[in-house]
């Protein structure tokens, strides 16, 4: 599997000497990043040479857009964790074919965790089916968060990895009932980890409750609402506000 050799070649690296640096104020990027977007996109290219390409790791091509099918890669999510030596990161890989995530896989080798899902087919973590949780109250929504507003004080903390796409993971596994994020994202951030919230029985959208369409013209999507399917009609109540101030903002 592609998304575990590469996962090899991060943990093989992870503590050893490399050159890191930002590509902006608060965006942390490293030698194994670029290691693997090359090591990533010669592999994927093999396999279909005729899908297009969106990594973080690689400067964007709009030819991308003319693909039916699109690899939409981030060779290390969570890049703070692997830097500071954290288990919070993991290579994320999605094939995207006319807009829709059809293959999703996660390898995460720092928390011994390997993620994967294909459309209509079920998801997977280290070989066990996954189901989200069954929840329809809002209030004690587990929420993988280091600190929550006061306004969202009748939630419960859990684990919160750096990666978002392990957190949306969490949410397909059970282990959470809600994520949450109100800004624009990229979407090699969570493609995969869509498809895993999908064929979990979750529900995951946008941060209005709207579908995701993946390969758009700027590779954005305006936040990520993932939830047990019972509380989401009531989190979409109740970030509107937030996520429309949220959007203006920009």
């Amino acid at each position: 599997m592609i998304a575990a050799e590469a996962g090899r070649i991060a943990i093989d690296r992870w503590t050893s000497d490399f050159n890191r640096w930002e590509k902006v104020p608060g965006s942390p990027v490293c030698d194994v990043d670029l290691e693997l977007d090359h090591m990533l996109r010669e592999r994927l290219s093999a396999l279909l040479p005729d899908a297009g390409w969106l990594s973080e790791e690689t400067a964007d091509n709009r030819d991308r857009l003319e693909a039916d099918r699109v690899w939409v890669v981030d060779p290390i999510d969570g890049t703070r964790d692997y830097l500071r030596n954290r288990p919070g990161w993991c290579v994320s890989i999605a094939l995207v074919e006319n807009g829709r995530v059809v293959i999703g896989a996660l390898d995460a080798p720092a928390r011994g965790e390997v993620w994967i899902a294909q459309r209509g087919k079920g998801a997977w973590r280290n070989g066990v089916k996954l189901k989200a949780a069954i929840r329809d109250e809002l209030a004690g929504a587990r929420v993988p968060a280091d600190q929550l507003p006061k306004v969202d004080s009748d939630l419960v903390m859990v684990e919160k990895p750096n990666s978002i796409a392990l957190r949306m993971a969490m949410v397909a596994a059970g282990d959470a009932d809600l994520l949450a994020t109100l800004r624009w994202g990229n979407e090699w951030d969570i493609a995969a980890a869509v498809l895993l919230l999908q064929e979990a029985g979750a529900r995951v959208t946008n941060a209005f409750g709207r579908r995701i369409s993946f390969n758009s013209p700027d590779g954005e999507a305006f936040g990520v609402l993932a939830t047990t399917r019972g509380i989401h009609a009531a989190a979409v109540e109740r970030l509107a506000e937030r996520a429309a101030a949220g959007l203006s903002a920009r």
